[in-house]
């Protein structure tokens, strides 16, 4: 087998089932009746719904590695390729954009980060490091963001503006939809907060207020703002190092066994990390890398071995026709929601009369809210299942 070449259908599943996950999570029947694993952690914690994003952006990884080996050992392609490899963060990025947009169009409201942004970033970046840089190169980069990460939410005073006076004043900071949390956090000098973890007050959070234009997620702060970004790209080298293994071993099993070393390892080292940089999918923090990197890297094994080696390919039929084109299935679960969650005063929308009908016919509200996420991911399947059977594929 060409193993530089080689297509691995674990991959692709793995890709389609975290695609469904993010739809599932963020699509509810009713916010107000939701599993508690389905949301995610109001701020330091890990929740199953925390890890889905993250797993993303590892695959976009490790996709990277396998996808650009040959490019990276030619010089020819490698500059052919990075014009591409722009283009695509451009179309990436103005498509996320546009979903922030959809369906008002607001122009002074717009978000101008948000999740489809943060994957165009982490695959521009990571991909241009995979073209020019070693895995030994990729490896000591990774951890040196991820240790400045810390050292700079860690250690660096926190300028004042009028959300950190307020904060400092009440101890209390907004949030989206209208709601405020209290903090604790303490001045420096006159001019600065200390360093610290709280929502809004950190160091990420007045970048975000300083240099994010348009609306943010968390009104103050966002969670795919600007600084939480390098820790991001910190998961895509993830990726793209766990990429380089399997690319770099040539027995199935062995590479399957150092799969679930290497998982094993980081899963418990982010654990220890975050004794002292709390697990936190908001901060991207740095313990979050390498704990959702382990558990990303023992899935990917697990699939390695039940698809690719045993082929045990059934039950992944679903997530393969999802991850053959998940950019489209992502793109379609926001813009359909005009028709699946839009009401008025005359017409209530189609979640609430499931959820209506489902709770009267005595349905608990988390398992009906659960049952309507599920059959939405039915609705998406149609189009993405049209496609894959065409052998359509839609690339940005």
């Amino acid at each position: 087998m060409n193993r530089s070449r080689e297509r691995l259908l674990s991959l692709d599943a793995l890709r389609g089932f975290t695609i469904i996950g993010m739809i599932v999570v963020n699509s509810p029947g009713s916010w107000g009746h939701v599993y508690a694993p389905l949301l995610h952690a109001p701020w330091h914690g890990v929740t199953v719904t925390d890890m889905v994003f993250p797993f993303f952006l590892f695959f976009v990884g490790v996709s990277i590695a396998l996808a650009y080996v040959g490019k990276s050992q030619r010089k020819a392609e490698r500059r052919s390729a990075y014009g591409k490899i722009l283009w695509r963060v451009v179309k990436i990025f103005a498509l996320g954009v546009f979903l922030n947009l959809w369906p008002q169009f607001n122009f002074e409201e717009v978000r101008v980060v948000g999740v489809l942004q943060r994957i165009a970033i982490v695959f521009g970046v990571c991909a241009i490091l995979f073209l020019n840089t070693s895995w030994r190169q990729q490896f000591c980069l990774g951890a040196g963001v991820l240790l400045a990460y810390w050292g700079l939410l860690q250690w660096v005073p926190v300028p004042l503006d009028e959300v950190n006076r307020g904060a400092l004043e009440s101890g209390i900071v907004e949030r989206a939809l209208g709601a405020s949390q209290a903090v604790s956090v303490e001045a420096a000098s006159e001019g600065a907060l200390a360093p610290n973890l709280e929502p809004g007050t950190n160091l990420q959070a007045w970048l975000d207020r300083k240099f994010v234009p348009g609306s943010m997620w968390e009104r103050t702060w966002d969670p795919e703002g600007v600084l939480s970004t390098l820790p991001a790209v910190g998961t895509g080298i993830f990726g793209m190092l766990v990429g380089a293994m399997i690319l770099g071993i040539g027995d199935p099993y062995r590479r399957v066994s150092w799969l679930f070393f290497v998982g094993v390892v980081t899963v418990l080292a982010g654990e220890v990390w975050s004794w002292v940089f709390p697990l936190n999918k908001n901060l991207w923090s740095s313990s979050f890398v390498l704990f959702s990197g382990g558990w990303s890297t023992l899935c990917l094994a697990a699939c390695l071995l039940l698809v690719d080696i045993q082929r045990h390919r059934g039950w992944a039929q679903v997530g393969v026709i999802f991850g053959s084109n998940p950019v489209v299935a992502y793109a379609l679960s926001g813009m359909l929601t005009l028709f699946f969650y839009a009401s008025t005063s005359y017409w209530p929308s189609l979640s609430k009369r499931f959820m209506d009908g489902a709770i009267g016919l005595g349905m608990s509200g988390e398992l009906a809210s659960l049952l309507y996420a599920l059959l939405y991911v039915g609705v998406l399947f149609l189009p993405v299942y049209w496609l894959w059977k065409r052998r359509i594929f839609v690339k940005l």
